[in-house]
Parts: C-alpha cells; sequence; structure tokens
C-alpha cells in the first residue's frame, strides 16, 4: 500500500478563509443593525439574547464580535452620536441666536423620541469608547458657544448652565419612557415649558447648578445600571 500523504496546505488566497472571514463580517454587520434596532425600541438594557436571535447568531457569536455591551452599543450607535454633534454644528450656524439655541434643544429631543437607545445615551458615558466620547466632547462644545451666544444676546437666563442641558435630556428621557404608548408627543410640550423656561426675564435666580463632576458621576453610574460600565 503506498504512504499516505498529508494534504497540501491550502494556497494563498484560497477561498476557504476568506469565506470565514466575510461570514464574520456578515455576523458583525447583522447584529450591529439588529441593536440598533432593538436599543431604538427598548433601550441599552434590551437583553443581548434578544439581539442575537434576530440577528441569527448564537449568543457566543455575539461576545466573540462585542465582548462588552458598550462595545456594541457604541458600535450601534456611533451614528446617532454623530448626528447630536452635527445638530450642534447645524445650530451654530442660524444667526439668530435664541433660535440657534432653541432649535438645538427641540432637535435633540426629537432625536431622543425616535431611539429610546439614544435617549439612555445621551443621559450617560461610555466611557470605554474614545469615539463615541470624542463626538460627545465635540458636540459639547458647540453647545457651550450656542449657550454663550443666546447669553450675549440677552435671549436666555444668564445662570443657565451646560449641566442644565444634561438635566432636560434626562428628563426629557423620562417622559419619553412613561407617556411614548398613549402620548408619543407630550415630550414637545415638555420641551417648550423647559425652553420657556430658560427665557431670560425677571425671575428669581435658580438653585444652584450640578457641577460637572457630580453630572459626570451621575452618568456613569446610569451606565452601570444599563450594564455598559463597571458598577461602583
Amino acid at each position: 500500500m503506498p504512504a499516505l500523504r498529508p494534504p497540501l496546505a491550502d494556497p494563498p488566497g484560497a477561498p476557504g478563509p476568506r469565506r470565514l472571514r466575510a461570514d464574520a463580517a456578515r455576523n458583525r454587520a447583522a447584529i450591529v443593525t439588529v441593536a440598533r434596532e432593538v436599543f431604538a425600541e427598548q433601550g441599552l438594557a434590551a437583553p443581548l439574547e434578544t439581539i442575537a436571535a434576530r440577528a441569527g447568531v448564537g449568543i457566543a457569536t455575539l461576545y466573540r464580535r462585542f465582548p462588552t455591551r458598550e462595545k456594541l452599543v457604541a458600535a450601534a450607535l456611533v451614528e446617532k452620536i454623530a448626528a447630536y454633534a452635527e445638530a450642534a454644528e447645524q445650530a451654530l450656524a442660524v444667526a439668530n441666536p435664541w433660535q440657534g439655541f432653541a432649535g438645538f434643544v427641540l432637535r435633540s429631543c426629537e432625536l431622543q423620541a425616535g431611539d429610546r437607545g439614544l435617549a439612555d445615551l445621551l443621559s450617560m458615558t461610555l466611557s470605554a469608547d474614545e469615539h463615541v466620547e470624542q463626538l460627545r466632547r465635540t458636540a459639547n462644545d458647540r453647545v457651550i458657544v450656542l449657550i454663550d451666544r443666546a447669553k450675549a444676546q440677552g435671549s436666555l437666563r444668564e445662570d443657565f448652565v451646560g449641566e442644565d442641558l444634561v438635566l432636560v435630556l434626562i428628563a426629557t428621557a423620562a417622559v419619553m419612557r412613561v407617556t411614548r404608548a398613549d402620548v408619543p408627543d407630550a415630550w414637545r410640550r415638555f420641551a417648550a415649558l423647559a425652553l420657556d423656561a430658560f427665557r431670560c426675564r425677571d425671575s428669581p435666580p435658580l438653585p444652584d447648578p450640578p457641577s460637572t463632576t457630580q453630572m459626570t458621576r451621575a452618568m456613569i453610574r446610569l451606565a452601570a445600571e444599563r450594564g455598559c460600565g463597571e458598577r461602583d
């Protein structure tokens, strides 16, 4: 009997490995697409098993591609955070400072209304993903300019600070979560009431605002509650 020869190795560029890489890419794309949909429907605490099942992959495959929830959140929502930053840039192009500021507040709430995941994300930090946080920092820098312009115009109350906008986003997300099924546009009234309160007029001063450090801690805590960070 002739000696058995070992099978020849696949030549470089053989189709087998390419198919595996293509399958992995398709799985990743499917997971991200479905995660974007599920997070929009259910928020960032949605079960990852639901995402895996809808994407047609096993939960082990999901974790191979995205070892932590926050990595999946970042991949699924990076375009939404980019849209938030873009809204701030567009607001700066509005000639009237108050209209630019008010338009940005309403646009931010509108983005939240269409996506529970984004509503969650705007209320928390995603410290493990530098790209998302850089987009957020870019947006925040633009928001400070919007605030300063409106104050200089005399239309925005002098004691308004950037942390107040974070409070509005957190509160709006809560309003949307409670009223979504029965009064889906209730957030519009809430946002209008908030903007009316921000107007510069002869009003008593506000209580002291939360500090940046305090709000950062609160946002980190919320991220942990959503499974997107370390718990205390």
